[in-house]
């Protein structure tokens, strides 16, 4: 109804400046972009019988068919398509561009961008009259787009990796089981203190951006902070110290003790045993002298066991503080700047999630020195215990 009632209206505007043949033309072109019942629509609105506005639609086709006739070119004629004239310049093109050219360092753009201009120039030389608009649209043609790099090569893969993390998970059940604590720890990305620029979005009035520095020179006074996350599994809590001096051994085991002390023995009443899941390199590293030794003063404080579960290297991004706490914090301060420390601290501690999730966070003011040695003796005073399996990932170490 509110098609006939449009419909109405504009012939009964027109109507006073239409004769008999320019009503049924128009009445005929009404129907047709209408499609299927337009001849009914348009004669029910206007009042046009079906019979003038059939002619009409006769009238408009023969129009057209008489136009075909007193073409001034013929159909095909006029600039034919480079493709026709050369057939063969998609696969020039597809050579050009394709991957399997990386090796061989006589092709033209081995070292070079591979833009739509430089292919041109390419093309050029190799004979073909070509643009770079062309170019664009063979492209389009040859199934090809603008990709950029995916993050998906891990190097080369452990033989052990998939027994390792089968015996990861495995020993975190049996510490679970008997409601010891099972924590997974890592260091976050470093991150610049100051008015920066902070990745990702959010919203604000139009045209009010927030104002950042336009260059990232770190301050001088502020610096960088570190911040290390421990991630208790079964009761899904965070954790983070974030540090304003080096991320060491040091600063590492500093982190988990702050953790027992302020979250973790809330949750568990005297466990003996503790498990950590940790990378395989870093502050945390599995051949980390520093790391087993401040474990070892923890163990002798604490009075507990501390069983250590390292990942195989190259799989860090399976580490579940990473996608269980660090992707959230992420998230969390996404476009924000983080000007001062106290901002930091206060974006961490506000992450939260609808499966749960709870962090607490703190400034870690301790200065952590670099490059501290441990000698073969002190490392013979570790009371370590290596597992059968792979004992260079997997071990305890027992209070002294």
């Amino acid at each position: 109804m509110e098609v006939e009632d449009i419909l109405t209206k504009k012939f009964d505007l027109i109507k006073p400046f239409l004769n008999e043949k320019q009503i049924r033309l128009w009445g005929a072109t009404e129907s047709i972009q209408l499609g299927y019942g337009g001849v009914s629509i348009v004669s029910r609105s206007t009042g046009i019988s079906r019979r003038a506005i059939t002619k009409g639609r006769a009238e408009l086709k023969a129009i057209s068919l008489e136009d075909e006739k007193n073409r001034i070119r013929k159909t095909g004629g006029g600039r034919k398509k480079l493709t026709l004239i050369s057939p063969e310049i998609k696969n020039h093109l597809e050579e050009l561009i394709s991957p399997a050219t990386r090796g061989d360092p006589e092709y033209l753009l081995k070292w070079t961008s591979k833009s739509i201009r430089n292919l041109a120039d390419a093309m050029q030389e190799k004979g073909f009259s070509i643009s770079h608009q062309t170019i664009a649209t063979l492209l389009v043609e040859l199934d090809y787009s603008l990709q950029a790099n995916k993050k998906v090569m891990e190097g080369s893969s452990h033989p052990d990796r998939n027994e390792q993390f089968e015996f990861i998970n495995k020993k975190a059940k049996a510490f679970q089981a008997l409601n010891f604590p099972v924590i997974s720890v890592d260091t976050k990305k470093k991150e610049l203190v100051g008015n920066y620029s902070n990745k990702g979005q959010e919203y604000r009035p139009k045209k009010n951006p927030e104002l950042v520095n336009t260059y990232d020179y770190p301050d001088k006074e502020l610096g960088k902070v570190s911040p290390y996350g421990i991630y208790d599994i079964k009761n899904n809590l965070g954790w983070v110290n974030v540090g304003v001096d080096h991320d060491t051994a040091q600063f590492a085991v500093q982190s988990i003790r702050s953790w027992w002390h302020t979250m973790g023995k809330k949750f568990y009443k005297s466990p003996n045993k503790i498990l950590i899941t940790a990378d395989g390199g870093g502050s945390n590293g599995s051949r980390v002298r520093l790391w087993k030794l401040e474990l070892q003063k923890l163990a002798n404080e604490l009075s507990m066991e501390i069983s250590v579960c390292h990942f195989p290297p190259g799989t860090s991004k399976w580490n579940k503080i990473e996608h269980r706490l660090f992707s959230f914090i992420s998230q969390n301060w996404r476009g924000k700047p983080l000007t001062n420390h106290q901002v930091i601290v206060n974006l961490i501690a506000s992450t939260k999630t609808k499966s749960g999730l709870k962090v607490e966070c703190q400034l870690d003011k301790n200065l952590y020195e670099k490059g501290i040695k441990v000698s073969d003796e002190e490392l013979k005073e570790i009371n370590l215990v290596n597992d059968e399996f792979h004992g260079e990932w997997n071990y305890t170490i027992l209070p002294n």
